[in-house]
């Protein structure tokens, strides 16, 4: 088939993969020909060509001329295999797969309390209403959400309904479940109406695209779940296929730094050095440690903490779990974070990590008890973990 329209919807490392990306563009719908004339010093001549084909590029920076200079041939660098030791088997840390959070709720019998947190404006600044696409060469033109106007609220109510049910209200098996759908129904046509409010150019049938339909469910989910009487607990969502992770299944390859780790401690032959010293730092007291049963760094190991900002869905990647005997029959996992430069995220990773997280896989029960320590000076990681792991005895104890 033939490409007419290229999007970017991830950004792309190289410049020679945007160029790639965009080639895709360069084969041909018409093969006929047609005659054409120029003007070559007061004489017209005429020859057969193809008739020009474009393509309409979006989100895909690449230089239309590019320019490279010479550069100097990089010296191959030591590879260094990083793999679980099958020897070392009994070291194995297995953690839950998680893709999101949902309340047990006391009744299925719902009802909405709409808050000023249940409000939620749209603008254009979330969804440019029209995207003008001017080409180096040709005309440009104009596009817009007019068809998406076109849709009936109705639709945008049934969107968002089926999207919570998908989302927050399934079974333990994971299935959706029917009879509760049009009471979900109600709600999000009531929340449409009372809690939405369009700006300039912005209309209700926005709530169909995909990041703003998320938002939209999210606000309404918290209404149902603010309004319900008695005891709501936090239950995990887990992944339908891959629900338990392991570290077993780690084996790749780096050319980075490695520290060789304790066989006794670490079923991961290497740790993995993404800085100059901290995580080889923090394997040292780590093994140093009588608490510390068993460690591995999170690299490579598919152990991620699903969180939303911004609207976007993504997943936080902790640097270590660590499984601590704190005197209990059974260990405590500990998922440790060693935080440098405060990025803008941070505290969302932290808080869903602290409140969303470790209460949903507790509450659970299979997978252990669990529960979240951010480090902010490796250099005093050993005194931070026996002070957090007294607090912890003291809680429980």
């Amino acid at each position: 088939s033939t490409v007419t329209h290229i999007l970017g919807v991830r950004a792309f490392g190289t410049q020679l993969l945007c160029e790639q990306v965009v080639g895709r563009g360069l084969r041909r719908m018409n093969f006929a020909t047609e005659v054409r004339k120029l003007d070559i010093k007061g004489k017209t001549v005429e020859f057969e060509s193809f008739p020009v084909e474009y393509a309409e590029v979006y989100g895909v920076p690449f230089s239309f001329i590019p320019c490279a200079g010479t550069t100097e041939q990089a010296m191959p660098k030591d590879v260094h295999r990083v793999r679980a030791m099958e020897e070392r088997i009994a070291c194995e840390i297995t953690f839950p797969r998680l893709q999101g959070y949902r309340y047990d709720l006391p009744s299925e019998r719902l009802s909405a309390k709409f808050t000023e947190d249940s409000n939620m404006a749209i603008s254009p600044e979330m969804v440019p209403s029209w995207t003008e696409n001017k080409p180096i060469i040709g005309e440009s033109s104009l596009h817009t959400l007019d068809d998406l106007k076109k849709r009936r609220q109705q639709e945008v109510a049934f969107k968002l309904a089926k999207l919570i049910s998908e989302r927050f209200f399934k079974d333990e098996e994971g299935y959706t479940k029917p009879w509760i759908f049009p009471q979900l129904l109600r709600i999000s046509k009531q929340w449409l109406e009372e809690c939405v409010t369009c700006k300039d150019n912005a209309f209700p049938q926005m709530l169909m695209l995909a990041e703003l339909a998320h938002d939209a469910a999210d606000k309404i989910y918290q209404s149902i779940v603010q309004s319900e009487e008695g005891e709501k607990m936090l239950k995990p969502i887990l992944r339908p296929y891959d629900s338990i992770g392991s570290t077993r299944y780690v084996d790749f390859d780096t050319t980075k730094p490695v520290y060789a780790t304790d066989p006794k401690k670490c079923h991961i032959s290497h740790v993995v050095a993404d800085t100059e010293s901290w995580e080889q730092k923090m394997a040292q007291v780590l093994e140093g440690m009588d608490e510390v049963v068993h460690y591995v760094k999170n690299q490579n190991l598919g152990f991620t903490i699903p969180y939303i900002i911004g609207g976007d869905e993504r997943n936080y990647i902790p640097d270590f779990i660590v499984r601590v005997n704190d005197g209990k029959e059974d260990l405590l996992n500990l998922i440790l974070e060693v935080s440098g430069e405060q990025r803008r995220d941070k505290g969302v990773k932290v808080a869903t990590t602290r409140n969303l997280w470790v209460p949903a896989v507790n509450n659970d029960g299979s997978f252990g008890r669990w529960t979240f320590l951010e480090i902010s000076d490796p250099w005093d990681a050993q005194n931070t973990i026996r002070k957090y792991i007294q607090n912890v005895q003291n809680q429980e104890g």
